[in-house]
C-alpha cells in the first residue's frame, strides 16, 4: 500500500472513531461502568490486532511484529501512567459522570503532542545516532526510579500552567456542567479546565518515557506513529477498566519498570547486539504476564488470611 495513503486512511480511522466516541456513543456525560469498560477494551484491543494483521498482509512479518511490540509497551506504560490520573481526579474532586469528557480531550491533546514527539525523536535519531545512547539511559533511569518509588502523588498545586491561569483568569468555585469556560461579567475558566491542563502536562512527562521505548523498537514512524495511536484512543476504556479492577494489579509498577530496564539496554546495545523483535515482544508480554500473575496470587492468599 502506498505510504501516503496508508497515512490518509490512518488518521481518516482515528477522527471517526473520536467522532463515533464523543459524538454519538458518549454524546451525554454519565458513568462509565466497568462491564461497558471492558467491552471497550476488549474492542480496542481486537482493533489493534487487525491493524497488526492488516500490515502482515500488506507489508510483512517484520512491521507486524514491531507494531505489535510498540503496542504492548505503550499500552502497558498507559496502565500505570492511568493511576496518576486517578488521583489527578480524586485531587480535584472531579465528578465520575465527567471523567470521561475530560480523558477524550485530553487525548485529542495527547494525539497531537505524541504526533509531534515522534517525527522529532526518529529525525533526532536519524541525523544523530549518539542521540540513542541518551535515549536507553533515560529509560533506565525511569526504570530502575519506578522499581524503588513507593506510592505515587501528584501535587497539581506546582503546575506553572495552574498558576499562570489563576493569574490571568478567574476560575469558578464549583463546576459548571461539561463547560470548561463560562462568562459572566468576564470570561472565567471551571474546574474542569483545570483538570484538562493537568491531564495534558502530565502526559508530556509520559511521553518522555514512553516515546524512547518505541523507537527502541523501530524507527519506521507510521509503526511508531499508530502503535501509540490505537493505545492512546483506548485509553478511556482502559482508565474505567483499571479503576474497577486496580486490586488485580498490585505489582503491575514492578513490571513497567522491568520492561523500561529492558528496553533501555536494548537501545544501549543496539550496535554491538540488536534484539530481534519478536524476542523483545516475548520477553515484554512474559514480564508482564508474570506481573499480573503474581498480583492476582497474592489477591488470592490475602483474601485466604482474611
Amino acid at each position: 500500500m502506498n505510504q501516503t495513503l496508508a497515512w490518509i486512511l490512518f488518521n481518516v480511522f482515528v477522527a471517526a472513531m473520536l467522532v463515533l466516541d464523543l459524538g454519538v456513543i458518549n454524546r451525554h456525560a454519565k458513568r462509565s461502568s466497568l462491564r461497558h469498560a471492558l467491552a471497550w477494551s476488549g474492542i480496542w484491543i481486537a482493533l489493534a490486532a487487525a491493524f497488526a494483521a492488516i500490515l502482515y498482509f500488506a507489508q510483512g512479518r517484520t512491521p507486524a511484529l514491531e507494531f505489535s511490540t510498540g503496542y504492548v509497551i505503550e499500552l502497558s506504560l498507559s496502565a500505570d501512567n492511568l493511576f496518576i490520573f486517578l488521583l489527578i481526579f480524586r485531587y480535584f474532586r472531579l465528578p465520575e459522570h465527567e471523567q470521561h469528557r475530560v480523558l477524550f480531550w485530553g487525548i485529542i491533546g495527547a494525539i497531537i503532542m505524541r504526533a509531534v514527539f515522534i517525527f522529532a525523536g526518529v529525525g533526532l535519531i536519524r541525523r544523530f545516532h549518539w542521540i540513542i545512547y541518551g535515549f536507553g539511559l533515560l529509560l533506565l533511569y525511569s526504570g530502575i526510579r519506578l522499581l524503588f518509588q513507593r506510592g505515587a502523588e501528584v501535587h497539581p498545586e506546582k503546575n506553572p500552567l495552574l498558576r499562570l491561569l489563576r493569574k490571568f483568569m478567574p476560575v469558578t468555585p464549583d463546576y459548571v456542567g461539561s463547560r470548561f469556560f463560562v462568562r459572566g461579567e468576564r470570561l472565567c475558566a471551571t474546574p474542569l479546565l483545570l483538570v484538562l491542563i493537568v491531564i495534558e502536562t502530565t502526559d508530556v512527562i509520559f511521553a518522555i518515557d514512553s516515546i524512547p521505548a518505541v523507537l527502541s523498537i523501530t524507527l519506521n514512524t507510521f509503526i511508531v506513529y499508530t502503535s501509540n495511536i490505537f493505545a492512546i484512543l483506548g485509553l478511556r476504556s482502559l482508565f474505567f477498566t483499571l479503576s474497577g479492577l486496580m486490586d488485580l494489579f498490585e505489582y503491575l509498577h514492578y513490571g513497567i519498570s522491568c520492561v523500561l530496564v529492558f528496553v533501555g539496554a536494548k537501545m544501549l546495545l543496539s550496535h554491538h547486539y540488536p534484539i530481534r523483535t519478536d524476542i523483545s515482544l516475548a520477553v515484554i508480554g512474559g514480564i508482564l504476564l508474570v506481573t499480573i500473575v503474581a498480583s492476582a496470587l497474592h489477591r488470592d492468599d490475602d483474601e485466604a488470611a482474611a
